[in-house]
C-alpha cells in the first residue's frame, strides 16, 4: 500500500497516474456537446449503491473507468454554454493548475511551519483586494469556505463590536432579497428569532434607504441595538446592488457596522468598464468575496475582509500546540489567528496564478463580457411578447416568466413555467434555474460564460416556450 503515498520515490507513479485522469477529463470536456444528460436520480442510484467500497479496485485506470459511469458521464457541466442556471462559472486554467498544486503539496494555512510561503502568498492577496475595494492601509482579512461562511464571521466581528449587554437587543438589517446566510448567521451567533430585520427593495430589487432609515430610528427609540446593516451587491435572485453610498451614509449616522454582501458582485472589482456599480463599497467595514463565482475560479476560493485588522480578534484563540501567544511578540505570521478554520486548503494559490498569468484586467474583461450578454439578453427578453422579465440587469442575471396568450389563470402558468424548467433539465439540452417573485414561479439566467452568446440565450428562451407550450396543450387536452 506504500506504493500509493506521494513521496519521492512514488514521484513517477503520481505523474502518469494525475496525466491519465487529466486525459480523461480533457476529453470529456472536448467532447461534451450538452451541459448534462438528463439522468434521474432513480437511474443513477443503482450504480453507485451497488459498489462495494470495502472492495477496492487496486488500479487506477480501473477506478477512472468506473467513474466515468458513476460521475464523469452524467456530471453537470458549468464550461457549457447553455449552463445558465447558478452562480456556478467556467474555471481558468491557471487556477485549475493551481489545484493539481495545492492538492499535492497540500500545505495547511492555518499556521507558518505548515505553509511558509503560502502564508505570504495569501496575504498578499488579502492586501490586494483589500486595495482594490479602498478599504485602506489598516485592512485585513482571511480567506475562506465560501460566502455563507464569509458573512457568518463578519457578522461575529459585527456583533461581538456592538458590545451589548443582551443578545435579545441586537438587530441585523438587510433587504428582502438577501442572501439566507444572513438569517442562518443571525441564528448560529444566538441571536433571537426577530434579529434580522427584512427592508423592502425598490422595482430594482435593491434596498429602500428610507425603509432603512425607518428601521434604524425605530430601533433606536425602542431601546434596541442596531447591530449591523448588510448590503448586498449582487443578490443571488436578481444580480441588484443595493445603494452602497446612502447606506454607508446611515451606517456612519447610526453608529452601526456596515457590511456588504459583494460574494457575486465582486467581480466588479477588475472591472474595466462597470467598476463605479460598485461605488461605495470602500466605506464598509466589512466585505465579502467570492472569487469563486466572478473572478472565474474553482471552488472554494472566497474571503472576507475587515476596514480595521484589530476587529479579527474576536475570531482569535491560541492554543500551546498550535500557535501560542509567543508567537505573535515574534512576528510569526499565523492565519489561523484570523479564520473561524483551522485547517484550511491552500485556495488562495488560484487566485495567485491566475493573477499572474492573466493580470486583473483579463479577468475583467471576462467579467465585463458576461455583462455585457446579459444586456443583449434583457433586449431580447423585453422584445419578446412572451415573455416578463422582471428587472434590467445590474450584472449578469435575468429573471423572466413565459406567459401564454391564451392563458390568464396564474397558477396555471407557475405549472407552465416549473415543467418547462424541469422538462429542459430532463433533456439535457440546457441548465435554467428558478426562483419566486411576489409569489409567482420565474425562470432565471444567470450568465457567467464569456462562450455564451445571444444566439444561445435565444435558443434556449425557444425551448422553454415549446416545453410550456406542450404541457398547456396536454393539459387542456386532459381537461377536455
Amino acid at each position: 500500500m506504500r506504493s500509493h503515498l506521494l513521496n519521492g520515490l512514488t514521484a513517477e507513479h503520481y505523474r502518469r497516474s494525475v496525466t491519465e485522469g487529466v486525459e480523461r477529463v480533457a476529453a470529456k470536456l472536448a467532447t461534451t456537446d450538452r451541459p448534462f444528460t438528463g439522468v434521474t436520480v432513480d437511474a443513477l442510484s443503482p450504480a453507485i449503491d451497488a459498489i462495494d467500497l470495502d472492495r477496492p479496485l487496486g488500479d487506477t485506470t480501473a477506478v477512472l473507468d468506473e467513474l466515468e459511469d458513476v460521475y464523469l458521464r452524467d456530471a453537470v457541466y458549468f464550461h457549457h454554454p447553455r449552463y445558465l442556471a447558478h452562480l456556478n462559472c467556467p474555471v481558468v486554467i491557471p487556477a485549475v493548475l493551481a489545484e493539481a498544486v495545492l492538492s499535492a503539496v497540500n500545505s495547511s494555512l492555518d499556521t507558518w511551519d505548515q505553509s511558509a510561503g503560502g502564508t505570504l502568498i495569501e496575504r498578499k492577496l488579502i492586501d490586494w483586494t483589500a486595495a482594490r475595494i479602498g478599504l485602506g492601509p489598516a485592512a485585513d482579512g482571511v480567506f475562506t469556505s465560501g460566502g455563507t461562511q464569509s458573512n457568518l464571521q463578519a457578522l461575529l466581528l459585527a456583533r461581538e463590536e456592538a458590545k451589548s449587554d443582551s443578545l435579545a437587543k441586537l438587530r441585523i438589517f438587510a433587504s428582502e432579497v438577501s442572501h439566507f446566510s444572513v438569517k442562518k448567521s443571525a441564528k448560529l451567533l444566538g441571536l433571537g428569532p426577530d434579529a434580522v430585520v427584512t427592508i423592502p427593495v425598490d422595482h430594482d430589487k435593491r434596498m429602500q434607504t428610507v425603509a432603512l432609515a425607518r428601521e434604524l430610528e425605530r430601533c433606536a427609540r425602542e431601546g434596541l441595538v442596531p447591530m449591523a446593516v448588510v448590503a448586498t451587491a449582487g443578490t443571488t435572485d436578481f444580480g441588484s446592488i443595493d445603494p452602497l453610498p446612502e447606506i454607508a451614509g446611515l451606517c456612519a449616522q447610526y453608529g452601526v457596522w456596515m457590511h456588504v454582501d459583494a460574494a457575486y458582485g465582486c467581480g466588479l472589482l477588475a472591472s474595466l468598464k462597470y467598476r463605479d456599480r460598485i461605488d461605495g463599497i470602500e466605506r464598509a467595514d466589512s466585505v465579502t468575496v467570492d472569487y469563486h463565482k466572478s473572478f472565474f475560479q474553482p471552488v472554494s476560493s472566497s474571503a472576507v475582509l475587515v476596514r480595521d485588522a484589530a476587529t479579527l480578534r474576536h475570531a482569535t484563540y491560541h492554543a500551546e500546540y498550535l500557535n501560542p501567544r509567543r508567537m505573535v511578540q515574534e512576528r510569526i505570521p499565523n492565519q489561523v489567528d484570523k479564520s473561524l478554520q483551522t485547517t484550511r486548503r491552500f485556495d488562495a494559490l488560484k487566485l495567485w496564478m491566475t493573477l499572474r498569468t492573466m493580470g486583473a484586467d483579463g479577468i475583467g474583461q471576462l467579467f465585463d463580457e458576461v455583462c455585457d450578454l446579459a444586456r443583449e439578453g434583457w433586449a431580447l427578453l423585453a422584445a419578446d411578447p412572451r415573455y416578463d422579465v422582471v428587472v434590467e440587469p445590474s450584472l449578469s442575471t435575468l429573471v423572466f416568466r413565459y406567459i401564454p396568450a391564451a392563458v390568464t389563470d396564474p397558477a396555471e402558468i407557475d405549472r407552465a413555467n416549473l415543467y418547462a424548467r424541469k422538462a429542459l433539465f430532463a433533456s439535457g439540452d440546457a441548465v435554467v434555474a428558478g426562483t419566486k417573485v411576489a409569489g409567482r414561479h420565474y425562470l432565471k439566467f444567470t450568465l457567467l460564460n464569456p462562450e455564451t452568446k445571444a444566439d444561445d440565450i435565444a435558443a434556449v428562451l425557444h425551448l422553454i416556450a415549446g416545453h410550456a407550450e406542450q404541457y398547456l396543450g396536454e393539459s387542456l387536452d386532459r381537461a377536455s
